[in-house]
């Protein structure tokens, strides 16, 4: 029987999916065809997510700074999210997946916000994994947005801003209850956060991974854990003396 210790699983991992774009281009494809390949390595994620133990997993799918992009882009990446929401729900439910979205999600329509909430409250009951997409997210966005809330409750009296603390703050950001990701990993070479998390991903470990977003599957996943596990986390303490012998 092995002595080993069990490996340390991050209890949140969010991941920037990058280089859909990239990896279309060097297949002479359009865009759209690296997108939906996208989709099949999100597939992959999840299920790998769930094997290894992981809790919570966040995807940042589509940024505020996306809505720049061509219409035809956008509108392909719309429809893909439609129709990812009517394939792959079941499923998800039945895996115990639930699910939750961030962000600016009434930029997509009415329509398409009410299929996200129905998603949501379909999927309320399930733990085995919490997924985040984040939609139409900006860090930035986000964090004025919790400022904002609080100068209208300080101003209506039922905040004390000399009691805010980082806590009273966090309750205000859109991943209030959800705990900080551990590990962020970004794929395709790029090495930024890109206005993802900022707030909550102070003191996460930060894996890039060179492998564009299509063709990141459960190895590159294994790895990021792996590496994950190896690394000391200190969260700003100094590390303790090691005794004299």
């Amino acid at each position: 029987m092995s002595s080993q210790p069990p490996p340390l699983i991050p209890r949140h991992i969010a991941i920037i999916m990058d280089g859909n774009g990239r990896w279309a281009a060097r297949r002479s494809l359009p865009r759209a065809a690296g997108h939906r390949e996208g989709v099949r390595a999100v597939r992959r994620t999840i299920e790998a997510s769930i094997d290894h133990g992981v809790r919570w997993l966040t995807l940042f799918a589509f940024s505020s700074e996306n809505w720049r992009r061509p219409v035809d882009e956008v509108t392909d990446l719309t429809f893909l999210l439609r129709h990812y929401l009517r394939s792959e729900l079941k499923e998800l439910a039945e895996a115990g997946v639930r699910l939750h979205v961030i962000g600016e999600r009434d930029r997509f329509g009415p329509a398409l916000d009410q299929e996200l909430a129905d998603a949501e409250a379909r999927t309320a009951g399930n733990e085995r994994l919490n997924l985040v997409i984040a939609l139409s997210y900006g860090a930035r966005a986000e964090i004025v947005a919790a400022a904002r809330r609080i100068a209208l409750e300080a101003r209506a009296g039922a905040l004390d801003p000399a009691a805010l603390d980082e806590e009273g703050f966090t309750a205000h950001l859109a991943t209030s209850g959800m705990p900080d990701p551990d590990l962020v990993i970004r794929t395709s070479g790029e090495q930024r956060l890109s206005n993802f998390l900022l707030w909550q991903a102070a003191y996460a470990e930060l894996i890039f991974d060179d492998t564009l977003w299509p063709d990141f599957g459960p190895a590159n996943l294994a790895a990021a854990i792996a590496e994950y596990a190896r690394r000391d986390r200190r969260f700003g303490a100094r590390p303790a003396p090691v005794a004299a012998r």
